[in-house]
């Protein structure tokens, strides 16, 4: 049966002549044609960099795609794909860009703070922006159970990052190791419990999904592509990122909190939006589920890559703007979600105000009407 059924499933050739693999070749060869002329002008680098950031989220699409239907494959309940393989996919922009920016750390210190800038900026437009619009569009009931366990692990992992970059302004490798271990060992609890939180969330296990219209070897084939392409995207995301700071004498901080931080969260954008269309809580875990992933095992990774000093140019607007907007934003998602378990549109605009405030403190502090 399940050789039948493999056989029915589409291979290798029919996945060559998916639009989503002509999307990415074509991004890919656009890319390495526009290499010499994207450091020639201003504007040839932001085509670069939009063009990177669209080849990084759809490649990690094409990733998370194949990851689900492996897990799918091996008979994986869905919820417990969403909570693990889904975070893990949609933060995959974000550990890739912190893991490329630390590779160039010792050619370019300053990239440092966009890694942790990105990190933070991730956070924060997820938290506040991108869950305000999921929220004014369709309100969102929340369980208890995302509150008491999710969202309190959300807010301690910020705390335990922010603790680590205050103590000495860098995050080490020993400190990196730490907070990745702790994720591990969070998605090895999810695993352990996967019964208990179906039971939480109302779900059986008869009925759960299992097989798709795509062999194994495609599966493996959108992982290895898919992942490929993220790579070499966030490459040169960061790097044409680094470069319009310079040009523009912005901080990487910026950069990375506003640019890097909202490009590299448009997957959790796309699914949270479509969730809500369909009127499904799932948005609220893919969300907090990311901020989870972001904090403890994106910049976990990038600092065992390289220790991540916060430099003396961004120190200022990290530490007083960014990392207390940050914790403002997630206190007042989550003050909102334990208010009788439930997001209100009305509350959804509060989240996008405070979002808006954020980036005129940060426009004031970049031009020295707040000083910091």
């Amino acid at each position: 049966m399940n050789m039948e059924k493999e056989t029915l499933a589409m291979g290798i050739p029919q996945l060559l002549l998916n639009k989503v693999i002509l999307i990415n070749g074509t991004l890919f060869v656009a890319l390495i044609a526009m290499e010499q002329s994207a450091n020639e002008h201003i504007f040839m680098s932001l085509i670069f960099l939009a063009l990177s950031l669209v080849l990084l989220i759809k490649s990690a699409d094409f990733f998370i795609e194949g990851a689900k239907g492996l897990a799918l494959r091996a008979g994986l309940p869905e919820v417990v794909i969403g909570l693990t393989i889904v975070s893990i996919g949609t933060s995959l922009p974000e550990i890739l860009v912190t893991s490329a920016a630390a590779v160039d750390i010792p050619k370019n210190p300053e990239i440092a703070d966009l890694a942790i800038g990105g990190i933070y900026g991730s956070v924060l437009v997820q938290i506040s922006l991108i869950l305000g619009v999921v929220v004014a569009i369709q309100g969102v009931k929340i369980r208890p159970s995302w509150l008491k366990r999710d969202g309190m692990i959300m807010l301690a992992s910020i705390a335990l990052l922010t603790v680590f970059l205050v103590t000495d302004s860098t995050i080490t490798r020993i400190e990196g190791f730490i907070l990745a271990l702790l994720y591990c060992v969070y998605v090895a609890w999810l695993l352990n419990h996967r019964g208990e939180i179906l039971e939480e969330e109302g779900v059986s296990f008869e009925g759960e999904v299992s097989g798709s219209k795509w062999s194994t070897a495609s599966y493996i084939f959108m992982v290895v592509v898919g992942l490929v392409l993220a790579l070499f995207a966030a490459h040169y995301l960061v790097t044409i990122a680094s470069d319009i700071a310079i040009k523009l004498k912005v901080p990487h901080a910026v950069v990375g909190t506003t640019i890097s931080g909202l490009g590299t969260s448009l997957p959790e954008l796309t699914i949270a939006l479509l969730a809500a269309k369909k009127s499904e809580g799932v948005a609220i875990g893919t969300l907090i589920g990311s901020n989870i992933t972001d904090p403890l095992f994106s910049i976990g990774i990038a600092a065992m890559v390289h220790e991540l000093p916060l430099t003396s140019a961004s120190y200022g607007l990290t530490m007083y703007i960014i990392v207390p907007m940050t914790f403002i934003c997630t206190l007042f998602a989550l003050y909102f979600m334990r208010s009788k378990y439930e997001l209100k549109k009305t509350e959804g605009y509060i989240l996008i105000l405070v979002y808006l405030a954020f980036l005129v403190l940060l426009y004031a502090a970049h031009q020295d009407i707040i000083p910091v």
